[in-house]
């Protein structure tokens, strides 16, 4: 997913910083889908050495990764407290697997 993606070089997508994440989702907004040289533009906003292939390709991955997340291609997450008490600790999914048995 998007975090894994920012972290990890895959499909030829170069690594990724939280900051250059931001200044792209960011240039994201400004540049709309008519926006002449949109990649480009995409591409200098985000800096980095970033070239206008390599935000279009990060693009179409952040789309693959919504497709497999919406299709439940990706396991739900399980959150634990950080008191490590009482029904705090439960995995959220235990938690909420329990009250769909009523």
């Amino acid at each position: 997913m998007a975090s894994w993606t920012i972290n990890s070089a895959r499909n030829g997508v170069s690594q990724w910083t939280p900051r250059e994440n931001k200044l792209f989702e960011e240039a994201l907004v400004v540049y709309s889908r008519e926006t002449p040289d949109k990649w480009h533009n995409i591409a200098r906003a985000v800096g980095g050495g970033k070239s206008a292939d390599d935000v279009k390709r990060y693009f179409e991955l952040l789309l693959g990764d919504i497709k497999q997340i919406e299709s439940g291609q990706v396991p739900f997450p399980i959150y634990r407290s950080s008191s490590g008490r009482g029904n705090g600790s439960m995995a959220y999914e235990e938690h909420r697997l329990k009250h769909l048995k009523l």
